[in-house]
């Protein structure tokens, strides 16, 4: 290994050392359900959200209606990214007019179950084989979504070693908004300025 690989190594460490503490008590407090400072400016989102799906963030999930609801979560998402890629010829904003010839039943097939998985592998040159409607209603879509039911996991296995006295673990919906809106939301438009 080079000196300037070593150097890189040593620098992201470091700035993963400093980011720890500020950045976990913030979460922290963002899936405790406590006010930080981006509350004023996101709290009406988190609320509008939780107006249009009907989930009371009041109310928390033994955990297995915790698992049927991030299982529900996935198949739902696998299945509407599916959809919008074999229909994509009759989506629009497509204007290389992409068909079900580009987006093959089982590539459709490979391509959803990565990116609902979180594990994006990809098996397809996107400019080449989907519509712009596509990339963004599917890809970016659930590239956001399928992060932020992996931190709602995350956090949900942390409350069950945590409240091991409790029947519940927290809400799937209100731990899914919480991540996309405080957490992954302010980290996007921070590296969007970058």
């Amino acid at each position: 290994m080079t000196s300037l690989g070593i150097l890189q190594i040593l620098v992201f460490f470091a700035l993963i050392c400093v980011c720890v503490k500020p950045l976990g008590g913030y979460m922290a407090r963002v899936f405790e359900g406590q006010r930080t400072f981006m509350h004023p400016v996101l709290r009406w989102l988190e609320v509008l959200t939780y107006k249009a799906s009907g989930v009371r963030e009041d109310v928390e999930q033994r955990w297995t209606q915790y698992t049927a609801s991030l299982i529900s979560f996935s198949i739902f998402g696998f299945l509407l990214m599916y959809f919008l890629q074999r229909a994509q010829g009759f989506l629009p904003f497509n204007p290389q007019h992409f068909g079900g010839a580009q987006a093959t039943p089982d590539l459709a097939f490979n391509t959803s179950t990565s990116f609902v998985t979180n594990t994006n592998w990809q098996n397809y040159g996107g400019e080449s084989t989907l519509s712009y409607f596509a990339q963004m209603a599917a890809l970016t879509v659930q590239n956001f979504v399928s992060a932020a039911a992996g931190i709602a996991v995350a956090i949900a296995v942390v409350r069950g070693f945590a409240r091991h006295q409790m029947r519940t673990i927290g809400n799937f919906w209100v731990d899914v908004t919480r991540a996309s809106v405080y957490v992954l939301l302010p980290i996007s438009m921070v590296g969007a300025l970058f």
